[in-house]
């Protein structure tokens, strides 16, 4: 018997290298959990017809000698990153029975190493969401407990996780969609520097924020992820050069925490969790600062302007005329009109409106206004580790809520991005870390964001915290 509940990446690796089981095995461990799990999860919709085929060759390469760290490992992959040959949809009606025609770079790229994908995973509709509940295959439900939300938009690969459905997953996100649900399902979760992974065969959401990023049950499996992924693509114009991502930054120990971790209205569960957890890094010899911010509390105002106007030109495309759902109309405009009306959800439409208001003449210049805003965030941010290593945060202001709740209510549901919107915006790269539980049992998360390319200081940051549990 496999131990699939503690079992990581490097722990896998010398198992399969010492032929304590082969990868067909540990593969058919991670299907029977799914057989058992996915009913009421609902984490993965589809599982590839070809996973045990996958096994073959990545068998192969154990026997021979020419393995690396992710061959034979099981992978789930968010609905939004494309697979040649297999389905993706983004957990959208209108793109129902899509079939990719090309391979994602990183998943082109990850192919020579050997894993296993083992199926797509469900998520929000377009990535718009952070509950997993808005998607058009039904919600996702928390494994550590099914009355609960996931989060999202990246909850399937979150679920699957934590469900030993998959040992790591790709996932994506635009703010707070990889953070927020490995806050809530007790991962780690890595959101990368823009411009660190390649976004080529990921399906928009916004275009300055979207972001392919790993989701699993250590650091250490977080970091062997990214690093197999993070590479620049020529196929990506927002993809940066190598020379470009040197940043010489001894890893220090001075955190800054802005003041509003300290609002006297955040969830008392998530306060005492954020307190208990600086406690312990206080402990160990880190040094906290209180940060004044004063454009932080404009970032989330700021995200929901940008990300509907960037989403609503990406939406476009989904005109039911070149591919995915058509419903005919009397003339083209109504062509298009009936079948993105049927094709999006409900909360598609909401932010496609919004992104085309914001985009008018009538909202007297919003865009251009929130560009400016959120150089100041960022200027801001980018002045503040001048001063301290990391910024540290509760990684979500409230714990994992019921399902059904927030649905009837947009702006509450939107406020669960609050404190990951900063990092999104300025493009610096921060990970959420399962912190200390909550009196429910269910973990709490703390999240540390590092200056532009200090991703190795975030990991080294990561073990350490780990170690402190």
């Amino acid at each position: 018997m496999i131990d699939l509940k503690n079992l990581t990446i490097s722990s896998a690796h010398n198992s399969l290298k010492n032929k304590d089981f082969t990868v067909l095995e540990l593969v058919e461990a991670y299907l029977s959990e799914i057989s058992k799990r996915n009913g009421s999860v609902n984490a993965y919709l589809e599982i590839y017809k070809n996973v045990k085929e996958q096994a073959e060759p990545a068998q192969k390469m154990f026997d021979d000698g020419s393995a690396t760290m992710l061959t034979g490992i099981p992978i789930a992959v968010k609905d939004n990153i494309l697979v040649k040959g297999e389905h993706a949809s983004s957990s959208s009606k209108i793109l129902e029975g899509y079939t990719c025609v090309y391979d994602a770079t990183i998943i082109k790229k990850l192919k020579e190493e050997c894993p296993v994908f083992i199926g797509r995973t469900n998520m929000d509709e377009f990535a718009m969401g952070s509950s997993t509940q808005t998607s058009a295959y039904g919600v996702t439900r928390n494994p550590l407990d099914e009355s609960l939300v996931p989060g999202g938009s990246s909850g399937g690969p979150a679920a699957a996780v934590a469900m030993d459905g998959a040992l790591i997953a790709l996932g994506s996100e635009t703010c707070g969609s990889i953070r927020q649900p490995a806050a809530f399902c007790g991962l780690v979760g890595l959101k990368p520097t823009y411009g660190a992974v390649s976004r080529y065969g990921l399906m928009s959401l916004a275009s300055s924020l979207d972001q392919i990023s790993p989701i699993g049950k250590s650091v250490e499996d977080v970091e062997i992820l990214y690093k197999s992924i993070s590479f620049h693509d020529k196929e990506d114009s927002t993809s940066v050069v190598e020379e470009k991502r040197i940043v010489n930054r001894p890893y220090g120990k001075r955190i800054g925490v802005p003041e509003s971790c300290f609002n006297p209205d955040l969830d008392k569960e998530v306060a005492a969790s954020f307190k208990a957890s600086l406690e312990l890094l206080k402990n160990a010899g880190y040094e906290i600062v209180t940060l004044p911010m004063k454009f932080e509390k404009y970032a989330l105002a700021v995200y929901y302007v940008v990300m509907p106007a960037e989403s609503a030109t990406n939406l476009g495309r989904f005109d039911g005329i070149r591919y995915g759902m058509r419903k005919e109309g009397k003339s083209l405009l109504e062509t298009y009109s009936h079948s993105r009306g049927l094709g999006f959800g409900r909360e598609v439409r909401r932010r496609a409106l919004l992104g085309n208001y914001v985009l008018s003449t009538m909202s007297n210049g919003a865009y251009a206004k929130a560009l400016k805003v959120r150089a100041a965030i960022s200027g801001e941010i980018f002045d503040a580790f001048t001063k301290v290593d990391f910024i540290v945060s509760p990684t979500a202001p409230m714990q994992p809520f019921k399902l059904g709740e927030k649905l009837t209510d947009p702006v509450a549901m939107y406020l669960s991005d609050v404190f990951s919107a900063p990092a999104n915006l300025s493009g610096c790269p921060s990970i959420a870390l399962p912190a200390v539980k909550f009196s429910s049992g269910l973990p709490g998360s703390l999240q540390a964001t590092a200056p532009l390319w200090c991703e190795e200081n975030l990991f080294t940051f990561g073990k350490e915290f780990e170690k402190l549990l």
